[in-house]
């Protein structure tokens, strides 16, 4: 910048030699004509003072060269053409031509060294306000980011409720307060910086001392602190505060003061006990509920997270942390291990959840019933990372249902014994039939063998009509003794058809005291059902003895229908269908219900229990009224392989 500023001054306005030599030649001559036209009107003769100011202009603007160019055209002309003055005075001329040249010579020289100093001085100039505008602006850009950053700071400090502060550690003098610090503290900017003790008086009376003497303690030892303390509002608020102090040291490593922020933690100490509780209401909810959660790392198969139920449930000491997690597949039942892994394998796969329940071994040897829910995470670019979920013990789900089930065996136990107590008149007949043919046929062989010859074929016979009576009676008995019999369900494939023939057999009598006839209509070579062979043995009892109660006092056909036959979805059908007195009118709906009956000393749990044996074989139980008197119960049961 400063060459630049310097040519400008320096460099005079560009003009070829051929200029600046014609201006030698042209003001001389200029010179000349001026000095004939003195002449011509007799004037006295100016060409010596022409001359020089032909010469002084030719120096001044053409230069050192063209003015002694000039100078020597003037003596030239001098010489040829004003030379009467004689020889001394033309010297005298040249003398002066030469002396003016020099001095014009000196004269231009001085002129250029004063505009080289002008320029220079110029140029430095130049430079001095340029290089002070220059950091004026940098100042002012710097301000203005100064200015920038302390609002970003302002702003950041208000956001995050955090106020900065300087405190001079030997007086107690507050050096410099933030206006968040004002804000945080409780103190009004206008009242200006608040002396440390005048700050300890806002301080809630039970964290006065700890603070004083934390304070003290640093200023002694020169190191940081940071500690916790609740400051009380003018308006009575009380505010937790997290404060945070850094020692400043002098060259000589003296302490000069403590610079530190003071932090408005009040809604953080809510949030955090808040979230306390949340966790104490959780850790309560799943001690309650018997449910542990868990996430564990699919790539590491680590676990990131176990609860302290989750503990409890496999018998583990929270004190063993994370690596209990490895050793919990040596707890899971040998029975249940490679299933479930089968289900995790599946799920990891897939990237699906899974829900699974197996069993656990308690080091004390209790087994646990566990039901395990397992959900994906996935990351941003779909890939499998963990697995979150809950482990739930249902042992006593388990032992509930387990009781559950052999309340309804036991109540429909009693069922069966309540229904054949009412059947005993029934079941005598029945029984006394075989009997008595039984006797007849053995009078009859012994007969044929007190002849004075007896006859064996005859003899033999009616040998043989007994043993087939007595074993009539025997089935009938056996029959009847499996209904009263307390045992566990036997599951196994039974032919529905078979089960139909004994309890008509078994209930034909019943039938026959109230003049019902019994048909049955069975389809041949239907599927087998797999179940209990004695429930549902009473669901046909219940479903019969209903018809037979439903027709006994009502006037015209009393017929009872069996029907069975192969189902579309199911393994087959099976219905009971009578001409009684139909479904009662609006309560069809509720005769599934527990106690609902409309017999007079009915107890409303026969259809209650059917339907439920129904549905623990996987089948439905349903009634519907005939289109024109009577009512049908429907049946149906899944065949042997559907429900494996």
């Amino acid at each position: 910048m400063t060459d630049r500023v310097t040519g400008r001054w320096t460099t005079r306005p560009a003009a070829s030699a051929a200029l600046r030599y014609g201006l030698a030649f042209a003001s001389i001559a200029a010179a000349l004509g001026l000095a004939r036209v003195f002449l011509y009107f007799h004037l006295p003769q100016p060409f010596a003072a022409l001359a020089l100011s032909a010469i002084a202009i030719t120096f001044w603007y053409g230069g050192v060269k063209p003015g002694i160019v000039a100078t020597v055209l003037a003596s030239l002309l001098r010489y040829y053409r004003w030379s009467e003055g004689g020889v001394v005075s033309g010297a005298l001329y040249d003398l002066v031509f030469v002396i003016f040249a020099l001095l014009m010579i000196e004269l231009t020289r001085a002129r250029s060294e004063l505009e080289v100093r002008v320029a220079q001085r110029t140029a430095d100039l130049t430079r001095a306000n340029q290089e002070l505008s220059l950091e004026i602006a940098e100042r002012k850009h710097t301000e203005e980011k100064l200015q920038e950053r302390e609002a970003y700071l302002a702003e950041a400090q208000r956001l995050s409720h955090t106020g900065s502060w300087a405190r001079v550690s030997a007086t107690g003098e507050m050096r410099y307060w933030s206006e968040e610090c004002y804000r945080v503290l409780g103190f009004d900017p206008h009242d200006g910086q608040p002396r440390f003790e005048t700050f300890l008086q806002r301080v809630h009376p039970d964290d006065r001392g700890k603070v004083r003497e934390i304070s003290a303690a640093a200023g002694r030892e020169k190191v940081d602190y940071e500690t916790d303390y609740r400051i009380i509002h003018p308006d009575g608020e009380i505010r937790d505060i997290h404060v945070v102090a850094h020692p400043v040291f002098n060259p000589s490593g003296d302490l000069v003061e403590y610079v530190g922020t003071v932090m408005d933690v009040t809604e953080h100490k809510r949030a955090e006990e808040k979230l306390r509780q949340s966790e104490a209401y959780l850790a309560e909810a799943q001690k309650l509920t018997h449910t542990g959660s868990w996430v564990w790392d699919v790539a590491a198969r680590r676990a990131l997270h176990l609860s302290e139920e989750w503990y409890r449930i496999y018998g583990f000491d929270q004190k063993d942390g994370m690596a209990a997690w490895n050793k919990r597949s040596q707890r899971i039942h040998p029975d249940d291990r490679a299933r479930r892994q089968q289900e995790i394998d599946r799920a990891i796969n897939e990237k699906s959840d899974y829900d699974i329940e197996y069993r656990i071994l308690i080091p004390t040897g209790t087994i646990r019933h566990l039901h395990s829910v397992g959900h994906p995470v996935l990351d941003a670019s779909g890939n499998l990372v963990q697995f979150v979920g809950s482990s739930t013990d249902i042992t006593e789900r388990r032992q509930a249902e387990e009781a559950l089930r052999q309340a309804q065996a036991d109540l429909a136990r009693i069922n069966r014994i309540t229904t054949m107590g009412e059947l005993t008149a029934s079941l005598a007949h029945e029984v006394n039939q075989p009997i008595a043919a039984a006797v007849t046929d053995a009078n009859t062989c012994l007969r044929w063998l007190n002849r004075d010859q007896p006859d064996l074929q005859e003899a033999r016979l009616a040998a043989s009509r007994v043993v087939k009576d007595a074993a009539r009676a025997a089935e009938i008995i056996s029959r009847t003794r499996l209904l009263f019999k307390k045992a566990n369900p036997q599951w196994e494939p039974v032919d529905m058809n078979e089960v139909i023939r004994e309890m008509v057999a078994l209930l034909r009598s019943e039938a026959a005291r109230y003049s019902i006839s019994v048909r049955t209509e069975l389809a041949a070579g239907i599927p087998r059902a797999m179940g209990d062979r004695v429930q549902l043995q009473q669901v046909l009892m219940n479903l019969i003895m209903n018809s037979i109660d439903a027709m006994r006092d009502v006037d015209g056909t009393r017929e009872l229908t069996i029907h069975s036959q192969p189902g579309e979805n199911e393994a087959l059908v099976v219905s009971v269908s009578d001409t009684g007195v139909g479904l009662p009118a609006q309560q069809a709906d509720q005769i599934f219900d527990s106690f609902f009956t409309t017999k007079p000393h009915g107890t409303g749990m026969g259809l209650r229990i059917s339907r439920s044996i129904v549905e623990s074989h996987g089948g439905r139980l349903w009634a519907a009224s005939n289109s024109s008197r009577g009512a049908s119960f429907h049946l149906t049961l899944p065949k042997v392989e559907a429900h494996e």
